[in-house]
Order: structure tokens, then C-alpha cells, then sequence
């Protein structure tokens, strides 16, 4: 009996420490009509990330607000993935993503450049634990679009790790090469 209790205790703590941060990105309000009247539904789009590399998306639907929310919550920790970051703060290579009508460009970024992206796609990256990034969305305004278009793009990112292993090679191979000599040619240059 005690030892129910104490697992039961353990479970709750475990779901009120925020380990993941949440954004409402859209919600919308639908209507039925029904013989008596309208009844009216909501439905919402929320983005999940633990904003050190993790984040998804879900959508959940119902008649009040707070339920629409807590069940696309559930949903996108359930769909999360998982993006390799460059120093922890922007892509490894820029990356188009595409659904439906939607496409986004998402482009690395210089430190101190910040996330340069509208709505639905700011709402990932920030979620997702991106510092700088340049992004454009093409095609759909949709934030459904929008959004599954951005996952869809950094799902393609691959970092130098994943290249190399895929190709069975180390990672210096398959970075580029910094000319010492090159780097050294300029002081020469200076000194005389």
C-alpha cells in the first residue's frame, strides 16, 4: 500500500518539473450547426522543445480552451525529434523544408544574429534552442503548413557526426581543411 503511494508520489513530481517549455502558436474557434443552435469547438496548435536540441509539434481539438491546449500538449511531446545543433545555437547547413503549399528556407547564421523568422516557424526555433538562424517562409501562411513544413526541413539537418558515420569516414575527413600556412602568410606579411 505504502509502497503504491510512494510511486504514485514519484509519477506527479516527475510531471510537474518543467522539463519541456510549450508555445501556443494558433487557436481557432469552429462552429457546428445543430437543430437547436451553433455549438462551438476549439482547436489548437502548440509547439513543444526542451530547448537544448528537442522539439514537436501536436494539435488537439475540443470544446473548451484549456482542454484543446493540454491535449496538443500531450500530443507534441509525444511527436517530438530530436536536431543536431552547431554549437548549440543555429544549424549545421541550411536546409529547405516543404508541405503542401508550404516551403521555408532556413539558413545558418553568424553569432549574434538571433532568429530572424516569422510566427509559427519563430515559435520551433525558439523551442527547439536556436539562437541565430535566418529563415523565409514561401508559399502557404497556413500555420499548420508552416509549421509541419519547418520539422519536415529539420528533420533533412544532418550534422558532421551523422555524415561521417554515414559514409564511414572520421569527421575531420569530411570538414574542411583551415590552411595553417595560409593563416600564417598575412602575419609574415604584417612583420615586414
Amino acid at each position: 500500500m505504502a509502497e503504491r503511494e510512494q510511486r504514485g508520489r514519484g509519477r506527479r513530481d516527475r510531471e510537474e518539473t518543467p522539463e519541456f517549455a510549450d508555445r501556443l502558436v494558433a487557436i481557432n474557434r469552429v462552429s457546428k450547426t445543430v437543430k437547436g443552435g451553433k455549438r462551438f469547438g476549439f482547436a489548437a496548435l502548440v509547439v513543444v522543445g526542451d530547448q537544448k536540441g528537442r522539439v514537436g509539434f501536436g494539435k488537439g481539438k475540443a470544446k473548451e480552451v484549456p482542454e484543446a491546449i493540454r491535449k496538443a500538449t500531450e500530443q507534441a511531446k509525444r511527436q517530438m525529434i530530436r536536431v543536431p545543433l552547431r554549437d548549440g545555437r543555429t544549424l549545421h547547413h541550411d536546409i529547405e523544408g516543404r508541405h503542401g503549399a508550404g516551403k521555408v528556407v532556413m539558413r545558418t547564421a553568424p553569432q549574434g544574429t538571433g532568429i530572424i523568422a516569422g510566427g509559427p516557424m519563430r515559435a520551433v526555433f525558439e523551442m527547439l534552442g536556436v539562437q541565430d538562424v535566418v529563415s523565409k517562409s514561401l508559399g502557404s501562411q497556413n500555420p499548420y503548413n508552416m509549421i509541419r513544413a519547418t520539422i519536415d526541413g529539420l528533420t533533412k539537418g544532418a550534422s558532421p557526426r551523422m555524415v561521417a558515420q554515414r559514409r564511414g569516414k572520421k569527421v575531420s575527413d569530411i570538414l574542411p581543411k583551415t590552411d595553417a600556412p595560409a593563416a600564417d602568410a598575412p602575419a609574415e606579411a604584417a612583420e615586414a
